[in-house]
Order: structure tokens, then sequence, then C-alpha cells
């Protein structure tokens, strides 16, 4: 190993850039013809809406993108987040801050002293805001993305939704929103039905196949001279089960184990080798999920789905709606089925990947979380687990 081995290749963590971009050509390929009609003064076709669950990349894209129209120069971007644009006035100042644009400005406009109450979508202040972007994106073209849109305040939402297509209309500017599988609902709530007319600008953001997994892994190990086994990268992507923040997980373990070994060349022990430390790290994040899904009070509903999936890999809507109402019978008080699927959605438990053909049908939204849920959080028979092991045996592979 040489005095330049790097410390770190790869990248596991929330919107962290991997060392290869890879399985995404089609989400670039919409993204790059966006760019190109925003940097030749037009405002694109559609919009862009990144629905996915977590760990599937929808930030690293986003990273992408911004970082692609930096470069190409003649194209602004700003990055917003629910939380920093919690009200109208925020969404205002974050858009087209006062201070950088008045000159684009008319005369009456002022931020100081408007109220939340007229920050409806027909309100005077909504049109001013209106004029102001479309004089802002006539300087220069804009792009506005936004992460974490599943959260965002329906008022806020159901206004950025409405300018925004009104300065598409009129100059070049381009709003990008990325969020859970709830995320369409989301939208429907703040009576946004452009998001059904997206054609190709909606893209479901899923898991890898087979050869893009490989290329994650194997690129980044080759250009640092290490190469890997073909039944050692078979395993591999097979357990990561195409999830990229798997394949970040295990080959972060795998150059762990190039470091402390010199090797130049990686084989089955040392996936074996490097397998408890990946199996611990993916059950921690299943832990973290299934606390998110216990908030909400629907750990009975990931039971029961979680069943159903393990003998079905996908259900259609009429399945997991059944599944979701078996899962909140006797608890009359967590709502409606309705609001249990959309719960589920939301918080990427399942997901339904867009362009489909019908029926509709909806997939695992984390790869073996369902079961771990069904193994780790069923009410276990008297002497034992719920999976018939003994009681206190150890972690399941996860993975």
């Amino acid at each position: 190993m040489t005095m330049d081995t790097p410390a770190r290749v790869f990248t596991p963590g929330a919107g962290s850039f991997p060392p290869v971009l890879a399985g995404r050509r089609r989400e670039e390929s919409v993204f790059l013809s966006c760019l190109a009609d925003l940097a030749g003064g037009h405002a694109p076709p559609h919009d862009v809406v990144l629905t996915g669950p977590r760990g599937n990349g929808k930030t690293t894209l986003l990273n992408w993108f911004e970082g692609v129209c930096r470069a190409k120069g003649g194209v602004d971007v700003v990055r917003l987040t629910p939380s920093r644009a919690g009200t109208g006035k925020e969404l205002v100042e974050a858009l087209s801050p006062a201070a950088g644009f008045r000159k684009l400005l008319p005369a009456k406009w002022s931020v100081a002293g408007i109220g939340e109450a007229e920050w409806s979508t027909a309100s005077p202040s909504a049109r001013l805001l209106t004029e102001r972007l479309i004089a802002r994106c006539r300087a220069r073209a804009l792009a506005v993305l936004l992460d974490e849109a599943h959260t965002l305040d329906l008022r806020v939402g159901q206004l950025l939704l409405n300018v925004s297509q009104k300065v598409r209309a009129n100059a070049p500017f381009l709003l990008v929103l990325a969020g859970t599988p709830g995320l369409p609902g989301h939208l429907g709530a703040m009576d946004a039905t452009f998001w059904n007319r997206l054609g190709k600008g909606h893209l479901g953001v899923g898991r890898l196949d087979a050869d893009a997994s490989r290329e994650a892994l194997e690129k980044p190990l080759e250009k640092h001279g290490l190469r890997i086994d073909r039944d050692a990268l078979d395993t591999v992507v097979e357990e990561s089960q195409g999830y990229p923040y798997f394949i970040q997980l295990w080959g972060e373990a795998l150059w762990d184990r190039r470091r402390k070994s010199g090797a130049d060349r990686l084989a089955s022990p040392d996936v074996d080798a490097a397998r408890p430390e990946v199996v611990g790290s993916v059950t921690d994040y299943y832990e973290d999920r299934f606390r998110e899904l216990d908030r909400s009070g629907l750990p009975a509903v990931a039971r029961q789905v979680g069943a159903r999936f393990q003998s079905a890999p996908t259900l259609t809507y009429e399945e997991l709606k059944a599944a979701v109402a078996d899962g909140l019978a006797g608890q009359p008080d967590r709502g409606s089925v309705f609001d249990g699927l959309t719960k589920l959605e939301h918080l990427g438990f399942v997901w339904r990947p867009p362009g489909q053909p019908p029926p509709p049908r909806y997939e695992p939204g984390i790869p073996s979380l369902m079961g771990y849920v069904l193994e780790h959080h069923a009410p276990p028979p008297a002497g034992g687990r719920a999976d018939g092991g003994p009681p206190g045996s150890g972690r399941g592979r996860g993975a």
C-alpha cells in the first residue's frame, strides 16, 4: 500500500457524493436536457420531481445537478429545504433577496410589513413575487432545487408551485422537487396537479440493477489499483440488493480490508471478513427507520405489510390497502386505511415507481426492512422469537 492511498474512497452517508454515480443515465439525461433549455434562455417543457425511498440517491442527484449548473455558467442555483422556507416571507427572501435584486424590481415591492395572511396564491404579494422572479430569471436563468419536499408547509408549497408555473411561462426557470414516495400525495394536498403532467420530468429513484451495482463498487476500487474477484463482487452485489446506501457501506468495509492488509486483490474471504461490519451498520439503519415508523403510530401496520412482502415481492394497490387495513384492525384511533398507506409511503417503507403500466404495483421501499420489522418487532410466541429462533439469538444478516 502506497503512501498516497486515501483513507476513504466510498461515502456512506446522507447526500454524500459517491465515487461513481452509476445507473442514473436516464436521470442525468433529463437534467442535462433541462439545463440546455435554461442555458439557451428558455424554460424547460416541464419541472422535475424526484421520488423514491431514502438511501437511493435523490440528494446525490441534486448535488450532481447543482455542480453541473455551476460549471456550465449562466444559470443560477438556489438550494432550499423546508426549514429554510418555512414561511412565505422566508421563501421570498431565499428566491430573490431584495439586496441583490432591488434594481430589477417594481418600485412598490417591499418585504417588510407583509403578514402571513397575505400569502395566498391570489394575493397582491404573490403577484409581486411572480413579477420579481420573472425579472430575476430574465436577467439570468434560475434553477430552484428543493430537497425533502414531502415535508414542505402546505401553504408555502402552494405559493411556490403556483408562482413557479407562472414564472416558467415567461422566463427561463426550473423547479426541482425531491422527496420520499409520499411526495405526490403531499403535492396533491396543495391542490397542485402539475406533477401529473410532468411526463419525463417525474423520475423514480430506486435501487440499481446488477450491472450498475457492480460499476459502483468495481470502478472506484480499480481506480486505486485494487481488483476484486468476480465471485466476491457478485456476492456483494447480491447482498447489497442494489440499494445505493448499502453499496457504499460494502465499499467502505472492503476498502478498510485493503488498508489493513495492503493487498491488491479482494476475494471471497475478504467479503466474509467485512460482512459483520456491514451487517452491524445495516441493522442500526433498520432500527432507526423502525423508530420513524413507531413515532408515526403504525408499527402494527409495518408488521402486517412486512408479512405480506415476505410472501410476494410486489403488491398491487388493492393488496397493499388490504394489508394496511389488517394492520389497522383493532386500532380505530390510528386513522383510516388511506391515512395508513399514506404514512407508509411518506416514510418510504413502501413505494410505487412511476411509469409502471397498470395495475399499479408497490414495492418495498428499503430492501429487507420489512423482514427486519417482522422478525424483530412482531410479538414473539411464548418461549421464543417470532421467527422461531431461540430467545436472545443474534442479529440476522440484515443486508
